[in-house]
Parts: structure tokens; C-alpha cells; sequence
């Protein structure tokens, strides 16, 4: 019997008569929705609500008919291992208006209702078997802060201690079942994923990732829908308080920065994640990109990014508005730990174009003189005329400051950053003797950052 597949658009409308979990409040909820174990969303937290309200909408394309929608209902729990189970429901993904009773885990007793919608339209594709569960939008994300930026003062809207989840359309049309394994020629990479040291080091890092991307009630939470919501997304923000010219850098926090970004598609969920290269938590850590995916052994795709005016920033001024301003956006494969094959390239321009209209993008190789020429450009200009900091521009912790590295180590009793800091050491000496802290990748070649 041949199946039939069509396209869902499901809308999360809200839930009520939750039960009260928390000892102070009520409750923190949000939910894990998921077609056939396929395909999966999770929707924002909402603080302290019995009765939350989170008009989520999910798009997704080639659902066959006879699919199944399941989801979880959750409290979050903050600094707790796991969050607290509240419900659960199935039902199915016919189109119509539904109205589901959450189930318990205690003799399937009622705790709360659960009220979502979904349309059905025939599915566009010639062969919607081939790509079937595909994301189709919105481009949601979520802002994620360094759990470090709250022993700081005047820092609850830092840059360099945020991070972002972004979750991307139709990345299998684009890039299919290709993946960038980890660079066995490179050091750091070697120190992660290869010898006696490296379950250590890895337990370490997924610390920090956990931390960085814990979902909590005050993420921040938004929709691109348009070139103006990702010029939101690189907006500049507040400057660190002890910085020089941080006072110049605040006259700009709501323009585009010019900034270099570190990022990863990732192969585990196919978000695209990134934060600025200079961020402070990258510190003591043996590989950013490492970071950003949690120790993963394959990523689609990962590098550096900026996003730069017509032309570049050399030959810019900040007397032309924002909104008046062709932007683009300029992506490569500078990272070490993944040595993304350059070959690659146009198909991750191709994937960046479709899920950014109006953006030129350009991809280019970490060797080619052109990028290097526009990255430089992008940081003198912060420099010069944004009042950012030279020490900005690479990790950098202030003096006195807790480090996420730190802060991960002090969630285990045997201290994995103790070991992964002796092999920073390793591979920061090694590296002094040979004269170069980078090696040379096997797919691209030349100097990558980790």
C-alpha cells in the first residue's frame, strides 16, 4: 500500500489546570513535542504559570497520514539534573483542532489540558519519501547566557556571554547524509576524542555545554521572519564594564556589530549554533567548536561567520542607518577540530540563502585571501570606530573572574578540568616549541581555529 504524505503545520496554543510542582511558585513549564521519534520541537519556558500560553508554531514537511504526534509536558527544575515530568499525550497529526488530556505518571491521573491546532496541505514534493519529516520553519531561536555572566554586574545583556541555538530549514536538501568528522591530524582534537585523557576532557566540556545551553525561563526567545530579525540577532548589545571604551561600544548596542562569530550545523539536531569568537566562556577550553557541540564526534558543517555592509567595513560609515544598508553575510570552514571539506562550501552558501533572503552570502575557504581581508576589516572597524576592546576579540577572562571551565569542574567530584587543563598546557607548550598553536588540517589545509 503506498503512503500518503502530506505537509503539517501544527500551532501549540497553550495548556491549563497544571499542577503546582515547584516548593516556591508553581510551576515552569514547557514541552518536547515529536512526530514518529523523528523529528522533535521544544518550546520556550514559561515562568511561574499554571496556566501558560506559548503559541508556538511548527511546520513540517511530507508527514505521512498515519503518523503519530506525542508530547511531553515538563517543569524545568533550575540546577537540577533533570527537570520534573508533569504529563503526556498522543494523538494523531489529522488536521483540526484538538483538545488533549495530559496524563500523569501515577495510574494516568489528569494533570491538565493541553490545546493545540494543526492544518494539513498536500505535500509539494515529487518525492516526499526521499525527505520525509523536513523542517520547514519558522526559524526559531533561543538566546542562551553563561551561568558566569550572573556573578558580574551590569552584564545581563553581554555578548560575550551568550550564545545562540538557531534552528535552520531544510538542512538535509542541502547537505544530505554528509558529515565532517572530527580532524585526527589535529592536536586539540586529538586530546578530545583520542587517548587515555580524552574521556576526561570530553566530560568537562559537556559540562560547559550543558550550562551554556541549559533552557531556562529567562533564554531568550524569537522568530526570524524576516532580513530585520536576523539584524536583531547582530545587534551589539552591551559591552563588558571594565572595558576601555565601553562607553562608546553602548552608543551602538542596537546596530549591527561588527563581530566574527564561531559556529556549528549540528549533526545531532541540525541547529545552527554560534557565538561570538571572542566569547568569555571559551576560556580553558580545549576547542570552541568542541563547545558548541558537545563533544560530537560529527558535525554537518562548522567555522567562523561575519556579517559585513555591502562592500566591507573598510569602506563603510556609520552615518548610513542600518535598514538603509545591503548586508551580507560572510561563512567559512576555519575549524581545526572539524576541518570542514571546502568542497562543501556552495552547498552551505545554497542552504544560508534559502533560509536568509536578502543576505548575499558569500562561502568561502579559511585559506582564501579574501575572507581573510574581509575578517580583518570586520575587526579593525570594532576596534576603531565601535569602542571594542582588543582583548574582545579572543577569549579572555577579567581578572577575578569564575570561568565556565571552572564553573563545569565544580559538578563533579574528580575534577575532569584538572585533566583537561594539563592537556591545554600539553598541547600550548607543544605548540610554542613548534612555533605555531595550530596544525595544519588535512581537508583544507592551514591554520584553523579549534
Amino acid at each position: 500500500m503506498t503512503k500518503s504524505y502530506r505537509s503539517r503545520n501544527g500551532q501549540f496554543i497553550g495548556a491549563s489546570g497544571l499542577p503546582k510542582m515547584d516548593v516556591v511558585g508553581s510551576a515552569d513549564p514547557y514541552f518536547v513535542a515529536k512526530i514518529d521519534d523523528r523529528i522533535s520541537f521544544v518550546s520556550k519556558v514559561i515562568a511561574n504559570d499554571l496556566k501558560p500560553v506559548w503559541n508556538e508554531v511548527w511546520r513540517v514537511k511530507n508527514v505521512p497520514s498515519n503518523a503519530d504526534l506525542k508530547v511531553e509536558v515538563l517543569d524545568k527544575d533550575e540546577g537540577a539534573p533533570h527537570d520534573d515530568f508533569v504529563g503526556k499525550f498522543k494523538t494523531s497529526v489529522s488536521a483540526g483542532t484538538k483538545e488533549a488530556e495530559i496524563e500523569g505518571p501515577v495510574l494516568r491521573r489528569a494533570r491538565g489540558t493541553f490545546w493545540l491546532k494543526i492544518e494539513s496541505t498536500r505535500a509539494a514534493d515529487s518525492d516526499p519519501h526521499k525527505h520525509a519529516y523536513l523542517f520547514n520553519g519558522p526559524i526559531r531561536y533561543s538566546r542562551h547566557f553563561s551561568p558566569t555572566v550572573g556573578r558580574l554586574t551590569n552584564l545581563d545583556d553581554a555578548r560575550l556571554y551568550s550564545t545562540w541555538k538557531m534552528y535552520l530549514k531544510a538542512i538535509p536538501l542541502f547537505f544530505g547524509d554528509t558529515y565532517q568528522h572530527w580532524n585526527k591530524s589535529y592536536k586539540a582534537a586529538q586530546s578530545i576524542f583520542q587517548g587515555p585523557t580524552s574521556i576526561a576532557v570530553r566530560s568537562g566540556i559537556q559540562a560547559g555545554h550543558r550550562m551554556l545551553y541549559a533552557r531556562t525561563a529567562t533564554n531568550g526567545f524569537g522568530v526570524i521572519e524576516d532580513p530585520s530579525g536576523i539584524l536583531a540577532v547582530l545587534h551589539g548589545g552591551k559591552s563588558r564594564p571594565h572595558c576601555s571604551a565601553s562607553s562608546t561600544a553602548s552608543q551602538f548596542s542596537h546596530r549591527v556589530k561588527p563581530a566574527v562569530y564561531t559556529y556549528i550545523l549540528s549533526a545531532d539536531d541540525d541547529s545552527f549554533r554560534f557565538s561570538e569568537t571572542g566569547a568569555a566562556f571559551f576560556v580553558d577550553f580545549a576547542s570552541k567548536h568542541a563547545l558548541h557541540s558537545n563533544c560530537s564526534e560529527t558535525v554537518r558543517y562548522s567555522g567562523e561567520f561575519h556579517p559585513r555592509p555591502e562592500g566591507g567595513w573598510d569602506k563603510f560609515s556609520d552615518d548610513i542607518p542600518d535598514d538603509q544598508v545591503h548586508w551580507e553575510l560572510v561563512i567559512d570552514n576555519n575549524s581545526g577540530t572539524y576541518a570542514p571539506d571546502p568542497a562543501m562550501l556552495p552547498k552551505l552558501k545554497e542552504l544560508l540563502e534559502y533560509n536568509f533572503p536578502g543576505f548575499k552570502i558569500f562561502a568561502l575557504d579559511h585559506e582564501d585571501s579574501k575572507l581573510v581581508e574581509s575578517r580583518e576589516a570586520c575587526r579593525a572597524y570594532a576596534v576603531k570606530f565601535r569602542g571594542i576592546g582588543q582583548d574582545e576579540l579572543q577569549p579572555h577572562a577579567e581578572e577575578g573572574e569564575e570561568t565556565l571551565s571552572h564553573q563545569a569542574s565544580m559538578l563533579r567530584p574528580q575534577s575532569p578540568a584538572k585533566i583537561h587543563e594539563k592537556v591545554m598546557k600539553h598541547i600550548r607548550s607543544s605548540s610554542s616549541k613548534s612555533g605555531s598553536s595550530r596544525s595544519s588540517s588535512p581537508a583544507a589545509g592551514g591554520s584553523k581555529t579549534p
